[in-house]
Formats: C-alpha cells, sequence, structure tokens
C-alpha cells in the first residue's frame, strides 16, 4: 500500500515537474497533470466533470480579486512614470551619503513593493534606472547588481503581495492575515539589507566610490517629496491602512488602490489611452497564468487526499523521530532545494497541499508558516541557477555576467536566512499585528 501512494506521488509531482523541465508554461504543466490525474482516479466522464466543476467553483472566489487588482496597480505605477519620479525626490535627500544609490535601492524597492506587489516589475524598474548609474558611478558589482536583485524580492513579502494571495488561496489561509503579516518581516529584511550595504562600503570603500551630488535647496526637497511622495502614501493606505482598520475586506482594498493607482495617473496627466491599454494587456497577461494555475488546484489536491498520498506523507512526517520546529526547518530547507530549479508558483502548488495538513497536524499557526515560506520564496528568487530575480537582472544588465549576478545575490539571500531565523525564534514578529486587526 505504501509503495502505490509513493508512486502516485513521484507520477503527479515527477510527470509537472517533467513537463516544466521540458519547457512547458507551468500553468499548462499543471492542468494537463491535474486533468490525466482526474481522468485516471476516477474515469473519462466523472473526472472531466469534476474537474470542469472544479475549475468554475475556484475561479469564482471573490478573495482571488486581489491578484488581478495588485498586477494592475503595479503596472500603472511602471508605465505610469509615478514610481521614477518618487525615486528621483527620494534621491536627493540623500545627499552624499556613502553607497548612497544602493541604499536608494532598499529605500525605493521598500516603498515601491506597498503599491507593485510583483517582483519582476520592481526589479526591472529599478535595475533600469539605478543599475547603469551606478556603475557609471563606478559601483562594484556587489551593490550595482546585488542591491537591485536583493531587495526586489521585497514585492513578495510587503502587502500587496499576489504571490501571498496566491499562497493563501492554495494553503487555505486568511488572506487579510497573511498579507498583514508581512509588514514588519519586510521592514526587518530591508533593515539587514541596509545594514550588510553600509558595512560593506565601510569596509570596502571601492564597491561605492563617493561622487559629487548638485545642491538642492531645502524648499524644493520639501515641495518635490509632497508633490510625488506624499500622494503615493494616499495608495499604501487604499490598500494596507483599511485592511488593518477592517474598513475593508483585502479584495475591496486591492480594488481601491488599482482605482487610487488610476486616478493618480490622472493627476499627473499620464492616463492616455495607449497607456491605459498597455496596462490592461499586461495585466491580463500576468493574472492569467496565475488564475489558470489556481483553476486546477482543487482538483490536484483532490487527487493527493483521494489516493491518500498525501495523509500518509502528513502522518510519515508527524510520525518521523524529529521534533515539530525540526519538521518546519526541513520544509524550509526542501523549499530552498526547490528553488533551484523551480519558480516560486510552482512551489507553492507541489509543496502546500503536502505541507499544510502536517503545519496544522503540529499545531503550528498557519500565518507564521505562511510568512515564513514566502520570505524562502524571496530567497528563492535569488537562488541559482533559476531564480526568477537573477534572469531579470541579466536583462536589464545584458552585459554582466551570470556568475557576478549569482556573486551578487549571495549576501543579500543570507539577510533573508537572518529573518528567517529571527521569525521562527521570535513569532511574533509575524502574529503582532495580523492579531490587532
Amino acid at each position: 500500500m505504501e509503495g502505490q501512494l509513493v508512486l502516485t506521488l513521484v507520477l503527479i509531482i515527477g510527470g509537472l515537474i517533467f513537463l516544466m523541465a521540458l519547457g512547458m508554461h507551468v500553468a499548462l504543466a499543471f492542468l494537463l497533470v491535474t486533468l490525466i490525474g482526474a481522468i485516471v482516479f476516477w474515469g473519462y466522464d466523472a473526472g472531466l466533470n469534476l474537474f470542469i466543476h472544479n475549475i468554475r467553483a475556484s475561479l469564482s472566489k471573490f478573495y482571488l480579486l486581489p491578484i488581478i487588482m495588485f498586477v494592475l496597480m503595479g503596472n500603472v505605477m511602471f508605465l505610469s512614470g509615478m514610481g521614477m519620479k518618487m525615486l528621483d525626490t527620494l534621491a536627493v535627500w540623500l545627499g552624499r551619503l556613502p553607497g548612497r544609490l544602493a541604499l536608494l535601492a532598499v529605500g525605493f524597492c521598500t516603498l515601491f513593493s506597498t503599491m507593485s506587489g510583483s517582483q519582476i516589475a520592481t526589479t526591472s524598474m529599478m535595475g533600469t534606472i539605478l543599475t547603469p548609474e551606478m556603475e557609471a558611478r563606478g559601483y562594484g558589482k556587489p551593490m550595482s547588481i546585488g542591491a537591485v536583485m536583493g531587495t526586489g524580492g521585497l514585492a513578495m513579502i510587503i502587502p500587496p503581495s499576489a504571490l501571498a494571495v496566491l499562497l493563501a488561496a492554495i494553503g487555505e489561509i486568511s488572506v487579510g492575515k497573511l498579507l498583514i503579516s508581512g509588514i514588519i518581516p519586510g521592514l526587518f529584511m530591508a533593515f539587514f539589507y541596509a545594514l550588510y550595504i553600509i558595512i560593506r562600503c565601510w569596509l570596502q570603500p571601492s564597491v561605492a566610490p563617493p561622487y559629487y551630488v548638485e545642491h538642492v535647496p531645502l524648499n524644493k526637497k520639501l515641495t518635490d517629496t509632497v508633490k510625488y511622495v506624499v500622494p503615493l502614501g494616499v495608495i499604501v493606505f487604499l490598500v494596507l491602512g483599511l485592511i488593518f482598520l477592517g474598513w475593508a475586506t483585502p479584495s475591496e482594498s486591492a480594488v481601491s488602490g488599482a482605482i487610487g493607482a488610476l486616478l493618480l495617473a490622472a493627476f499627473y496627466g499620464k492616463l492616455k489611452w495607449d497607456f491605459l491599454k498597455k496596462s490592461l494587456i499586461s495585466t491580463i497577461e500576468n493574472s492569467g497564468g496565475i488564475l489558470l494555475i489556481i483553476s486546477g488546484a482543487t482538483t490536484f489536491s483532490q487527487i493527493l487526499a483521494f489516493s491518500g498520498a498525501s495523509r500518509y506523507i502528513a502522518e510519515a512526517s508527524v510520525s518521523l523521530p524529529l521534533s515539530p520546529i525540526m519538521l518546519i526547518i526541513s520544509m524550509q530547507v526542501l523549499l530552498l532545494f526547490l528553488g533551484m530549479f523551480m519558480g516560486s508558483v510552482s512551489m507553492i502548488m507541489v509543496t502546500m497541499p503536502i505541507f499544510m495538513p502536517i503545519v496544522l497536524a503540529l499545531n503550528f499557526d498557519p500565518v507564521w508558516f505562511g510568512i515564513i515560506t514566502l520570505i524562502n520564496m524571496e530567497m528563492a528568487a535569488t537562488t541559482p541557477p533559476v531564480g526568477i530575480g537573477l534572469f531579470v537582472m541579466k536583462t536589464v544588465a545584458p552585459e554582466t555576467k551570470m556568475s557576478d549576478i549569482y556573486k551578487a545575490g549571495l549576501p543579500f539571500i543570507g539577510c533573508d536566512l537572518a529573518t528567517v531565523i529571527l521569525i521562527m525564534v521570535f513569532p511574533f514578529l509575524a502574529l503582532w499585528l495580523p492579531s490587532l486587526m
């Protein structure tokens, strides 16, 4: 019996990984494996009917709306150039501070993450703006590449995060609580990034040589801050404040944030037809793949449950001669290993239906486990050889060797790991804000 369960699990997950290795899109590979599994376990008619029913039921759930709205909001911020204006405004406040451009990358990525929700959008935007500037100023690769790539993943942690909504949907975790739980860990990650940059620039000044900065009068700094930075705080409130205060659900606040971004684009005179068309097309492309994966998630979980594979893994894991916290650590190590070969979305689809029953059986808080997993996904994005952040950075800086990109990201992975350890030792860092909701 155990052999059959293990074989079932290997065939399902192995088939998914095999199709993705052949180059098939993760959404299509997941749907194909799920469809074949449904037909094998329940027969052609019953399996096909169940598969179609689950697609309709899963995509009609209201809590999936934030994914689309977060992607739209990020595209509006990116394509309108509002993010670039905020970047220019914040840059003048740092003056002649050593490593100022690398620190600016940390600060801006932290702020932009509260409006983007997309690691790709944040990394590509910051890489396009800051990487050429840093290289022109003589910055070394650890700063010109690492600072942008390492901090771009904050969009996966600090809400709004489309990946957090996906993880919550698949793991059956409270969407609102998981989103809010990412605020404090995200700020800790930003602090560790900035601390590393300051120490590295102090010990090795050549990686961030000083340069002349034109003086900007204080009144102009204040004027530009009020004009370009403060209005974006309204969007942050619409997304985070409304959820935290209980005035809106995550879906309602996501819609409010997207509408706020569009109104702000209109205020700056950017709401043209071409801009709106590009934003909507990009939103459809980005969110379509995620929704396709979600459409097959219910059937995938049912297959694992019906075959007994998920129950067998949960029971076998709980019975291992390991302490509960060591089991959690083992899961995270496995996720980090998978991150070397798979994307974050793929890992969520493969592991969450298996991990969550174990987490619940061990009486761990699912929100706590969810935020640790999200940080691990962020680490995976900069883990060789196929982290998505690595390839986005390579696109932005095509002349840079891939080995240099790998090395530049390693210190920031260490900062992420420090945050994970901190949250595992002090769970209240992730659970305090959700408890106030």
